[in-house]
């Protein structure tokens, strides 16, 4: 277990859920790029299974609530998108 690779999961990890608070909040996806998320959830995801086939330890844990935090994230993106075009509509009519 290397205490670098611990304390960039926990640097990470302490920014998502600021980034999920602003999703929240804003009902915006603008700043926001759902490509970007996605990229950080497929290296989560290769985080997760390097440690099931290579180098098991309790830092996997780390790397799951990292990916659940994203996908938080992710599905904010995706409702904030849904908000947006309701909006959009309403003004249009």
């Amino acid at each position: 277990m290397s205490p670098f690779e611990i304390i960039m999961l926990l640097c990470f990890g302490a920014a998502w859920p600021v980034s999920i608070q602003k999703s929240w909040r804003s009902k915006s996806t603008g700043g926001k790029s759902i490509g970007f998320l996605f990229v950080i959830l497929t290296g989560y995801v290769a985080g997760i299974i390097h440690k099931l086939f290579y180098n098991y330890d309790s830092v996997i844990f780390l790397y799951a609530l990292n990916f659940c935090l994203v996908t938080v994230d992710a599905m904010l993106y995706f409702r904030n998108r849904r908000i947006e075009k309701a909006c959009t509509q309403l003004v249009q009519e």
